[in-house]
């Protein structure tokens, strides 16, 4: 897939920016060019963020879990989950995917971030779940994620509508650490830049060590 990225290696803007820019998308655009649903009447787009249920309202922006769909860690209070809702509002693209995975490395700008990445996801990951698969399994099935073949254990799971993300691990023993590695669907360029990957790694990962505890 080829993807329409601009070379834009801009510093987080912050959330007062992008609520600014919110306001001034059309809903109906949006709601087509993200393949979400816009209700006219209520004035929300209808997301689904780590398996759960949100409203977005619009014009002036609020994140809440539709009834019910209240999960263990609090989108609706989480700067980076409204930032990155925002985004994909705002600028992102419904692209259908290919099948194929990415590395970080190979999206737009990967290499240029990958230390940071690698620091901030991939590490994180390995050392939260690496020794403890069944946490982690338990975690995945409690997010109704879809176990793969894949490393020790692995699992795949929507991130935000039709963006999907593979988590995968390597145990580690008395003599060798864990390791990770996460794939992004190649759709997800189209919808995100690499900088805004780390903080979809940052809220997944969050959001399955409250789901281990819980």
């Amino acid at each position: 897939m080829e993807f329409p990225y601009e070379k834009d290696n801009k510093e987080r803007i912050p959330l007062t920016h992008y609520l600014e820019e919110y306001q001034k998308i059309d809903p109906k655009e949006a709601a087509l060019r993200c393949g979400v649903e816009f209700d006219e009447e209520k004035q929300q787009f209808h997301v689904r963020l780590m398996g759960y249920s949100y409203l977005a309202d619009y014009p002036e922006f609020a994140l809440h879990p539709e009834e019910g769909e209240e999960g263990p860690v609090h989108f609706s209070e989480m700067v980076p989950a409204k930032i990155i809702v925002l985004r994909f509002l705002i600028s992102g693209q419904s692209v259908k995917s290919t099948g194929k995975y990415l590395t970080y490395r190979e999206v737009p700008w990967g290499e240029v971030y990958f230390r940071q990445f690698e620091g901030r996801c991939l590490t994180r990951l390995k050392f939260a779940f690496g020794f403890k698969l069944n946490e982690f399994a338990a975690a995945m099935e409690k997010l109704g994620a879809e176990k793969i073949s894949m490393g020790d254990a692995a699992y795949e799971f929507e991130f935000i509508n039709g963006l999907h993300v593979r988590f995968i691990l390597w145990a580690g023993d008395d003599e060798f650490p864990p390791s990770s590695q996460i794939l992004f669907e190649d759709n997800f360029p189209y919808a995100y830049q690499a900088e805004d990957l780390a903080v979809v790694g940052d809220i997944s990962i969050t959001t399955l060590k409250a789901l281990a505890a819980s």
